[in-house]
């Protein structure tokens, strides 16, 4: 689904605020919820996990983190929900491959997802998977390829 930027006022903004559930909502969720009466874009529970044989655990989830926030747009905090709800977890689990298994803290993976490219990101994850640096090369060139592609078409649309 192409994003859409609007601006608002800050009265807007504050009753946004309060239908919002904290560390939960974006503005966009609490707009379907009063608008549609629905919790928001409906999201995929059936798209597989990323996983290759003998790919570790902590990669693949990573990777998927990052799968969310490029394809769907996602913050982290949502991106990791979704990954965990999916794969039948709870969120610190999945927290911990990118923090705790990365030796970083949230704002420091928060910096690195933000990153165009996402160069330090892919450093860092090659450094801590060794044996898998050129997957990590192709994912990254494939879902940064898949977005530029997206914004790219939605720009022409616009």
């Amino acid at each position: 689904m192409p994003i859409r930027w609007i601006e608002i006022d800050d009265e807007v903004w504050k009753y946004l605020q309060e239908h919002a559930q904290p560390f939960v909502d974006t503005p966009n969720s609490v707009l379907h919820k009063l608008l549609f009466d629905r919790k928001g874009p409906e999201i995929s529970m059936e798209e597989p996990p990323i996983s290759f044989k003998g790919m570790p655990v902590a990669l693949a989830q990573i990777l998927e983190v990052i799968y969310e926030i490029e394809k769907h747009g996602y913050s982290r905090p949502k991106a990791t929900r979704l990954v965990a709800e999916r794969r039948g977890t709870v969120v610190p689990t999945i927290m911990d491959k990118y923090c705790k298994q990365l030796g970083l803290k949230a704002k420091e993976v928060d910096e690195l997802f933000d990153e165009p490219g996402y160069t330090e990101f892919k450093k860092v994850l090659k450094e801590n998977f060794t044996t898998y640096k050129d997957l990590i090369d192709i994912y990254f060139e494939t879902i940064t390829i898949d977005h530029f592609a997206q914004m790219k078409d939605h720009n022409i649309d616009d």
